[in-house]
């Protein structure tokens, strides 16, 4: 089961900020500046937290890791969005 998770981050240094950006998209899909939506399972998540701690200053940056629920259900109906609605982005099939 894999549930919905909002990670966003602050990193101090321009360099890691990259690093940390980079290692997100493989891990979810970027909303906003710092800001990911991520399904994930257990193991994924041990994982993403694995090589995030890896790549952070743990004196200086910061990474929020907000469980939203279940991916399919609630979790996908708890993003509230002011101005420009939110749309989640599609998924689809890329053939290579």
């Amino acid at each position: 089961m894999r549930q919905r998770y909002i990670v966003t981050y602050d990193i101090c240094d321009p360099v890691r900020l990259r690093k940390v950006y980079k290692a997100m998209r493989g891990f979810g899909e970027h909303l906003q500046y710092s800001v990911f939506r991520c399904d994930l399972s257990d193991m994924q998540r041990v994982r993403m937290i694995g090589v995030l701690g890896e790549l952070i200053n743990h004196g200086v940056d910061q990474v929020l890791i907000i469980d939203i629920g279940p991916a399919e259900g609630r979790g996908g109906q708890v993003i509230e969005a002011l101005g420009r609605p939110y749309t989640p982005p599609e998924r689809r099939a890329i053939v290579v």
